[in-house]
């Protein structure tokens, strides 16, 4: 993103400057809101699909995409060992302020010669990689960051239900680029990012795909809202 309109609101918001929320516009939905008091959620306001990742998290953690560092948060009260790294500026400054102690702001392709027991790839992970095509080489990417017996916590969520009509019948053009591609921009007080490519997988792709690049895929938990967490480990 060319503008750190992410990083600006999670800091305004710790500076008591909270005035409005981040809103997205996406090319399959619309407009929605993203509240600013939903990235500072404690543990007990998560999703049991964030949760349950919390809980499987082991060893040395990697928290990629950590945005205002809930999750590093908690883990870290845990006693657990976790970086938080995150390429928005603002955001690896919110997690200092909140008192994260491991962060970076590093993108996460461009990390090497590291390994890890646990990635956690949370809020629709999966995205990170901008589309169906770059999931391979993404999977593949965390694949090299993994320890012999390490694990990847990953979630997203199947956008079928986008396309369903009131028959029940699910309408998708078979000549259309994958529906899970979506096209994305943030506003905040006026300003808005240029566009960016955010990637919805379904759980079946995800494991194909998974499989194709030397990594076992297992379904650990299935949301009220088509969305899912998985792990995937080394083969």
């Amino acid at each position: 993103m060319d503008l750190d309109l992410f990083g600006t609101a999670l800091t305004d918001y710790q500076k008591g400057m909270y005035t409005e929320d981040l809103f997205t516009h996406s090319s399959i939905a619309g407009e929605d809101v993203l509240p600013l008091p939903y990235l500072f959620r404690s543990y007990k306001q998560m999703p049991a699909i964030e949760q349950k990742a919390l809980q499987e998290a082991k060893g040395t953690i990697l928290d990629i995409g950590a945005g205002a560092g809930s999750h590093a948060l908690y883990l870290q009260e845990q006693q657990k060992d976790v970086t938080a790294i995150d390429i928005s500026k603002g955001a690896v400054i919110a997690c200092k302020n909140r008192g994260v102690q491991k962060t970076a702001q590093r993108d996460v392709w461009e990390l090497t010669n590291q390994k890890f027991d646990t990635l956690l790839v949370l809020m629709n992970g999966v995205g990170i990689c901008g589309s169906l095509k770059r999931l391979g080489p993404f999977l593949n990417h965390l694949k090299k960051l993994l320890r012999t017996k390490g694990q990847i916590l990953i979630d997203s969520s199947d956008l079928i239900y986008m396309f369903e009509n009131e028959k029940g019948e699910f309408w998708i053009d078979s000549e259309a680029a994958y529906y899970g591609e979506v096209s994305f921009q943030m506003t905040y007080k006026n300003q808005k990012t240029a566009p960016f490519d955010w990637l919805y997988v379904d759980f079946n792709t995800l494991k194909r795909c998974a499989n194709f690049n030397g990594l076992q895929c297992e379904l650990l938990l299935e949301g009220d809202n088509y969305d899912y967490l998985a792990k995937l480990t080394h083969l």
